[in-house]
Protein backbone atom coordinates (compact mmCIF):
# COMPACT_ATOMS: atom_id res chain seq x y z
CA UNK A 1 0.00 0.00 0.00
CA UNK A 2 2.92 2.63 0.66
CA UNK A 3 4.13 1.91 -3.11
CA UNK A 4 0.98 3.64 -4.29
CA UNK A 5 0.86 6.27 -1.67
CA UNK A 6 4.31 6.96 -2.65
CA UNK A 7 3.50 6.90 -6.65
CA UNK A 8 0.37 9.11 -5.89
CA UNK A 9 2.10 11.70 -4.02
CA UNK A 10 4.64 11.89 -6.89
CA UNK A 11 1.79 12.18 -9.28
CA UNK A 12 0.29 14.74 -7.45
CA UNK A 13 3.74 17.22 -6.87
CA UNK A 14 4.20 16.77 -10.27
CA UNK A 15 0.33 17.65 -11.28
CA UNK A 16 1.01 20.78 -9.33
CA UNK A 17 4.29 21.56 -10.46
CA UNK A 18 2.97 21.00 -14.32
CA UNK A 19 -0.16 23.07 -13.74
CA UNK A 20 1.62 26.00 -11.97
CA UNK A 21 -0.08 25.52 -8.79
CA UNK A 22 2.91 24.86 -6.38
CA UNK A 23 4.27 28.90 -7.77
CA UNK A 24 1.87 30.14 -5.29
CA UNK A 25 3.22 28.15 -2.50
CA UNK A 26 6.71 28.95 -3.27
CA UNK A 27 6.00 32.49 -3.50
CA UNK A 28 4.47 32.62 0.31
CA UNK A 29 7.42 30.28 1.45
CA UNK A 30 9.69 32.82 -0.52
CA UNK A 31 7.77 36.20 1.03
CA UNK A 32 7.84 34.60 4.84
CA UNK A 33 11.21 33.75 4.92
CA UNK A 34 12.83 36.76 3.83
CA UNK A 35 10.21 38.90 6.05
CA UNK A 36 7.28 37.01 8.08
CA UNK A 37 5.64 40.63 8.52
CA UNK A 38 5.52 41.74 4.93
CA UNK A 39 2.42 41.32 3.52
CA UNK A 40 1.69 38.43 1.27
CA UNK A 41 -0.49 38.56 -2.12
CA UNK A 42 -3.68 36.60 -2.06
CA UNK A 43 -3.73 33.93 -4.39
CA UNK A 44 -5.62 35.79 -7.14
CA UNK A 45 -3.48 38.47 -7.13
CA UNK A 46 -0.33 36.65 -7.42
CA UNK A 47 -1.84 35.29 -10.51
CA UNK A 48 -3.40 37.70 -11.90
CA UNK A 49 0.88 39.45 -11.55
CA UNK A 50 2.15 36.31 -13.31
CA UNK A 51 -0.65 36.23 -16.21
CA UNK A 52 0.24 39.87 -16.52
CA UNK A 53 4.17 39.15 -16.34
CA UNK A 54 4.07 36.30 -18.51
CA UNK A 55 1.53 38.34 -21.61
CA UNK A 56 4.12 41.15 -21.27
CA UNK A 57 7.22 39.18 -22.12
CA UNK A 58 7.95 39.37 -25.96
CA UNK A 59 9.68 35.72 -26.04
CA UNK A 60 6.58 34.26 -24.61
CA UNK A 61 5.25 34.73 -28.30
CA UNK A 62 1.91 36.32 -29.55
CA UNK A 63 -1.10 35.36 -28.30
CA UNK A 64 -4.17 35.91 -30.76
CA UNK A 65 -7.14 36.51 -27.95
Amino acid sequence: MSGVRGALAKAWFYLREFSGEAAYDRYVAHARSHDADAPVMTRRAFERARTDSREADPREGFRCC
